[in-house]
């Protein structure tokens, strides 16, 4: 198979863990792939030297400068940008190359995909954490990534340019288990209270209340989790307590800087 005019774009730290399993998921499909790493000290390196990846070290300058560092190093016209923790199915890459194949290159400048997590021993197919549709292919001259909603950890990718949408699926392996799960959210807890302050909003009662009750109505019901089992009863039910918390977090700095 002809490679394809694409560069595979990746950040990485400590992820020997991941790696592999993301590589080894590309088959032939790029002409490079391309690692910005930012001090690893296990064997991520030694994994990418395997796959003849270009690995390059860059201490770390945050989620979106780091990904932007990396795509001033692909070379090729278009570039698929990916995490450690992901993989592509074999229909996605089968729709990647038809892509490409079928001319669609030459109508649109970038493409959605569906991502799909592993949690609690199952795929999640429904409630808030599907389909997770992200831009992750893109002409590279027409694309930046860009802080979402200025958050510190969300990035977002701006496409100057029409989007098409692949069938097949991006495997997500985000959690490992619920501890992961929990101290992820200790993180995006204090960047969630951070973009809030920076934004100059101010704590609400309403949103307090309210805001965790919808999170687990549309989870849940509307978006039917319950398909997935218990998992999709613990999701939903997370994610609004995980919302009362980032709310209740700001009332609670407020409180200590004398801002109520």
């Amino acid at each position: 198979m002809t490679r394809l005019p694409l560069s595979i774009s990746i950040i990485s730290l400590n992820e020997e863990a991941n790696l592999r399993r993301c590589l080894a998921s590309l088959g032939d499909l790029a002409q490079e792939i391309v690692i910005v790493d930012s001090g690893s000290t296990d064997r991520t390196a030694e994994i990418a030297a395997e796959f003849d990846a270009k690995f390059v070290h860059q201490d770390w300058l945050g989620y979106t400068a780091q990904k932007n560092h990396c795509l001033s190093l692909c070379t090729q016209p278009w570039v698929l940008a990916l995490d450690c923790d992901e993989e592509l199915t074999p229909e996605l890459r089968n729709s990647i190359q038809n892509f490409f194949t079928n001319g669609d290159e030459k109508r649109f400048d970038g493409a959605w995909m569906s991502r799909l997590v592993w949690f609690m021993g199952r795929w999640i197919h429904h409630g808030d954490w599907y389909p997770d549709r992200k831009i992750r292919l893109f002409r590279r001259e027409k694309s930046q990534w860009a802080a979402d909603g200025g958050g510190q950890v969300h990035e977002r990718l701006d496409v100057a340019g029409p989007c098409t949408t692949l069938q097949g699926d991006l495997l997500h392996y985000s959690f490992r288990n619920i501890q992961h799960y929990l101290v992820k959210h200790v993180q995006y807890s204090g960047v969630f209270l951070q973009t809030q302050e920076s934004k100059g909003k101010k704590w609400s009662l309403l949103h307090t209340l309210f805001r965790p009750w919808w999170r687990f109505t549309r989870a849940y019901i509307l978006k039917r989790g319950f398909l997935d089992g218990f998992p999709g009863l613990w999701i939903a039910a997370a994610t609004a307590f995980f919302t009362f918390d980032r709310y209740s977090r700001m009332y609670e700095s407020a409180v200590e800087g004398g801002k109520r």
